[in-house]
């Protein structure tokens, strides 16, 4: 293996998932990934309220206020944008996941 493919795979290790949900039904839910802690940043601005996101595909779902469906899941609203995700264990400048 040589030097540039440890680093490229160290800095892939020290990125987020393309796909995160927090929701533990979700197929994108990754435990250790959010115990890790994820930044977004979604439309250049930092978001601390994100269900799930997307980088690849651009967008974010946000809960709806408190209204909830049948099951007592909260209503979520799916926005588009530019997104952005590290992990926030790196310290000031960690590698970030974006499109592009």
């Amino acid at each position: 293996m040589s030097e540039n493919e440890t680093n490229d795979a160290a800095a892939a290790a020290d990125t987020p998932p393309d796909h995160l949900s927090v929701n533990p039904r979700s197929p994108a839910f990754n435990a250790e990934a959010l115990q890790r802690g994820v930044g977004i940043r979604f439309k250049g601005r930092q978001r601390t309220d994100i269900e799930e996101y997307s980088v690849s595909e651009g967008w974010v779902r946000v809960q709806a206020g408190k209204t909830v469906d049948r099951k007592g899941q909260p209503l979520t609203l799916k926005l588009k944008g530019k997104v952005e995700a590290w992990y926030e264990d790196l310290g000031d400048n960690p590698p970030v996941a974006k499109k592009g």
